[in-house]
C-alpha cells in the first residue's frame, strides 16, 4: 500500500522538464520560453493542501503559466478552463516521458 503522506519524488522526472516547451500554453499568458520551464506539480487531494503532489502528477510549465496554475496570478476567464489546460498538459508531459524512455509501459 502506498502511503498518502509520502509523495513520489524523481530527479529524472523533474530534470526532464528542462528545455522543454511549455505543455500548458495558456492563451495570452504563456511566454513560450523553454529556458523558464520547470516541472509544475498539479493540485492533488491525495496528499492534502500542504504537500506537493507526486512528480508524475506534474507538467512541463513555463514561469508565466506556472504562476497561473499556482494561483500567484489570477485570470477570471480561465476559471472554467483551468482543469482542461492542466489535463491536456499532463497528457503531453506524460507522452514526452514515455517517448524519451523515462516512463516505461510494461
Amino acid at each position: 500500500m502506498i502511503s498518502k503522506t509520502t509523495a513520489l519524488r524523481s530527479d529524472k522526472l523533474r530534470n526532464a522538464a528542462k528545455n522543454q516547451q511549455c505543455s500548458v500554453q495558456i492563451l495570452g499568458v504563456c511566454n513560450f520560453n523553454p529556458d523558464t520551464v520547470v516541472l509544475a506539480h498539479l493540485f492533488s487531494t491525495a496528499h492534502g493542501m500542504a504537500y506537493k503532489s507526486d512528480d508524475f502528477w506534474a507538467v512541463d510549465c513555463c514561469s508565466n503559466c506556472h504562476d497561473v496554475l499556482d494561483g500567484r496570478v489570477s485570470f477570471e476567464w480561465l476559471a472554467g478552463e483551468k482543469e482542461q489546460y492542466m489535463l491536456a498538459a499532463l497528457h503531453i508531459t506524460l507522452m514526452r516521458r514515455i517517448r524519451d524512455g523515462i516512463l516505461i509501459i510494461q
